[in-house]
């Protein structure tokens, strides 16, 4: 494959806080390790936001690059960016997070006898609570962020992304994960090179959790 970079880092956009978004490229494009492509999906955004966001990514280096398509949800979206992507290995970063300066070097430090990891992330929180979210088993109870698979800590090679694909499901990084176990080597570490921003009111798992805890008080 010609001019392979080592890391391809997929970035699904929907209408996310600008501001949040260029905080989450500008920690990709900081890192030490330089050798990376990212791949930024707007997956079917508002056409005013789709204009910024392309114009945006129209002065980035050349190893960005922006694709629109229409909505078809994160994990789908994610996909699609897979078969676009060139790296040996894969991994992901949320639209409202960002990474440490050194995440993507540290992760290559894991892979010498695995081929995908998780990691715990550095949480940034507003309170006790935002530590938990719902059981993707049962949705009635919630369990630490640290017991679960974060779907943008994934980092792994290359066959095991072209091999599996992410369903649209809540949980869909536990999933992805327990279905690669079934082949390849997989480990959680400890790494916490990825910010994981569990204070943003709007997000997705957050939404979750609101309407699961106002459904049991009712």
């Amino acid at each position: 494959m010609l001019n392979q970079p080592l890391v391809s880092v997929m970035l699904a956009v929907y209408n996310t806080q600008f501001e949040l978004v260029e905080r989450a490229i500008n920690s990709v494009l900081k890192q030490n390790l330089k050798d990376f492509e990212l791949i930024i999906m707007d997956d079917g955004s508002d056409k005013s936001y789709q204009l910024e966001l392309s114009n945006f990514c129209s002065s980035l280096p050349s190893s960005v690059t922006y694709i629109y398509h229409s909505n078809c949800g994160q994990a789908e979206s994610i996909n699609k960016g897979i078969l676009k992507s060139k790296g040996k290995f894969i991994t992901i970063i949320d639209a409202d997070d960002e990474f440490k300066y050194n995440h993507l070097s540290s992760c290559l430090e894991q892979m010498e006898y695995v081929d995908l990891i998780a990691s715990n992330a550095h949480m940034v929180v507003d309170n006790e609570s935002d530590y938990y979210i719902p059981d993707r088993v049962d949705k009635s109870k919630v369990i630490h962020v640290d017991d679960c698979i974060l779907f943008a800590t994934l980092f792994g090679k290359r066959e095991v992304f072209n091999n599996y694909r992410f369903y649209n499901m809540y949980g869909a990084d536990a999933n992805f994960y327990e279905r690669v176990a079934e082949k390849y080597k997989v480990k959680k570490v400890d790494l916490r090179t990825y910010i994981y921003y569990r204070n943003i009111p709007n997000s997705t798992c957050a939404k979750l959790k609101n309407s699961l805890l106002q459904a049991q008080a009712n």
